[in-house]
């Protein structure tokens, strides 16, 4: 039987004459003891001019493939991560088709509009037809969403292949509650632009999407947000294959989270600001070992 909810009302009061009818931190915490909460976060960079911010934005795309090198997200010349041209909105940055993740620099960035030209550019000027067809449509689709990432990392990939959504299973698939969605569809690479479109209205107003048989995709409002969200959705997927395996090799299943439980956590560590602080180790570190070597 599950454990009762943090807001069940035989809940431990802890001296308040009413159990909390909000969820803490920690279940049989009161809410005024809740009230020392997580701090809130610092937020991204904000530019005054969009030239400025295109410079830096093309800094932390390259190192966000820095990233996905270091992950091992990275199979051959699959996978993309995009980012919105902040001058020319209805454009964006990607990886030319061909050069590796982890030798991926600033200057060797694509700049693509949503007819799949390439009007800027390093000097590799191979664009990945799958790469524009899924995140031209998500972007397009999207103006909310600065990036995009997708690519065919080993736990996502064989977790879409079982055609479900995660359960609330941990504290971190929590930042996917009611926030992911499954595409219940495979027809081979993605060279047709109506299979990006399905794939942009499957995602909806969503963070991330299962495409099955296929892969995970994640967007979000910054760069930092959406590579946090494919790092966590790829351990999401890698916790509950380890999960579901050993509780069905004793007979039994997984403990979920109640929904309202989950609600509460997504509302900590599910949020765009979150998403951004949550990568920022991750970013503070690959620059520390790749010296800036991104930045050229």
């Amino acid at each position: 039987m599950a454990p009762p909810t943090a807001v069940s009302p035989d809940h431990i009061t802890n001296g308040d004459s009413n159990p909390s009818n909000i969820a803490p931190h920690e279940p049989g915490i009161s809410e005024s003891k809740a009230k020392v909460q997580m701090p809130k976060f610092p937020g991204p960079p904000e530019f005054t001019d969009k030239h400025t911010e295109r410079d830096y934005l093309k800094g932390r795309l390259a190192a966000a493939f820095r990233i996905f090198g270091k992950y091992g997200f990275d199979e051959g010349v699959a996978g993309h991560i995009t980012v919105r041209d902040p001058v020319q909105p209805d454009t964006f940055w990607v990886n030319p088709f061909g050069v590796a993740f982890s030798l991926i620099k600033k200057s060797d960035l694509i700049q693509v509009d949503h007819e799949g030209n390439i009007i800027d550019g390093g000097e590799v000027r191979l664009l990945n037809a799958a790469a524009f067809m899924i995140h031209g449509a998500v972007h397009k689709a999207r103006p909310d969403v600065l990036c995009a990432a997708h690519s065919h990392s080993i736990y996502g990939r064989s977790f879409c292949s079982l055609g479900r959504k995660l359960d609330m299973i941990t504290q971190d698939s929590c930042s996917f509650y009611n926030d992911h969605v499954l595409y219940e569809s495979f027809n081979g690479i993605v060279l047709a632009e109506k299979e990006g479109k399905d794939i942009a209205a499957c995602l909806g107003d969503k963070k991330a999407a299962l495409l099955q048989n296929h892969g995970l995709l994640t967007a979000g409002s910054t760069i930092e947000a959406a590579v946090f969200w494919f790092i966590s959705l790829e351990k999401c997927c890698q916790a509950q294959l380890t999960a579901d395996a050993a509780a069905g090799g004793r007979g039994h299943e997984t403990i979920k989270i109640q929904d309202d439980d989950a609600a509460f956590t997504y509302k900590t560590i599910g949020t765009p600001r979150a998403g951004w602080f949550s990568a920022k180790p991750l970013f503070d570190i690959i620059e520390k070992e790749c010296g800036g070597d991104y930045l050229q």
